[in-house]
């Protein structure tokens, strides 16, 4: 739980009172890897925290699967459109490793919400957080060239590239598996 104390204490002053009463309403998950935590279909009210592992979030059409995002550790995540919407989730979210998470239901939530202020304000920020993630993901998608995408992977979250199969990191960067090799080959060739 300090992990989620230092994540929330990043968006905002918060005593200890009321830290706590936030806290009580977590609860701990395990989910062994290749397991889903949400499929589509399925209503989203959880707001998750990543303790430890990755968890791959994804849509499946007939081109295959489309990654938008790996969360890792001390991230706070969900299908936001979903739990925002309160509709059923058209998304995937698949641990690639063995995860520890913290779920609070949106229900309680809420309730940690109207008991603080500075609560409220972290729930904003953090969904906000969120929506701007996404919104930089698909800027980059439709902004930087293919090299350019990599290179800016490979600098913010090298990580990734020894914990997701090679095949999702392409999806990701909307490349195909093909198409990342030849990116990783020519770079190599030209150092």
């Amino acid at each position: 739980m300090e992990d989620i104390k230092k994540k929330i204490r990043s968006y905002v002053a918060i005593n200890d009172a009321d830290l706590d009463y936030s806290l009580q309403f977590y609860k701990k998950m395990t989910i062994s890897k290749g397991r889903f935590l949400v499929r589509p279909g399925q209503p989203i009210n959880h707001f998750y925290f990543m303790q430890h592992g990755c968890m791959c979030y994804y849509i499946q059409d007939t081109s295959g699967i489309r990654v938008m995002e790996f969360f890792t550790e001390n991230q706070f995540f969900t299908d936001l459109y979903a739990y925002i919407e309160e509709i059923p989730s058209t998304s995937y979210l698949e641990a690639t490793e063995d995860c520890v998470v913290y779920a609070i239901s949106k229900e309680d939530a809420l309730k940690s919400f109207d008991h603080s202020h500075n609560l409220e304000r972290f729930g904003r920020l953090s969904m906000q957080d969120g929506f701007m993630q996404l919104f930089r993901r698909n800027n980059h998608l439709k902004n930087l060239s293919n090299q350019e995408r990599y290179l800016r992977l490979l600098q913010k979250r090298p990580d990734l590239f020894q914990r997701v199969p090679q095949y999702l990191i392409a999806s990701y960067l909307g490349l195909t598996p093909v198409g990342l090799s030849k990116i990783r080959k020519r770079l190599v060739a030209s150092q």
